[in-house]
């Protein structure tokens, strides 16, 4: 297994110092397993995919403006 250093804000540094009793090396493993799992699947899902980056763009532009005309910002 690879070894890896993080940096972590102070605030957060000294709640993980309190509660020395958790296995912080394993919440930081299983959040990184999570997020890659994450991203595996949308390779995945994107690589199946008929759209051009132009079309996503268009299509995300149209979610954004409906999602604000909904809540009353447009």
């Amino acid at each position: 297994m690879t070894n890896m250093t993080l940096s972590v804000p102070e605030e957060l540094h000294k709640i993980m110092k309190k509660h020395s009793e958790i296995k912080w090396s394993e919440v930081a493993r299983q959040a990184m397993w999570t997020q890659a799992r994450k991203i595996e699947l949308m390779d995945k899902i994107i690589s199946k995919s008929e759209l051009t980056e132009k079309d996503a763009e268009s299509i995300g532009r149209k979610i954004k403006h409906d999602i604000a005309k909904k809540h009353g910002l447009v």
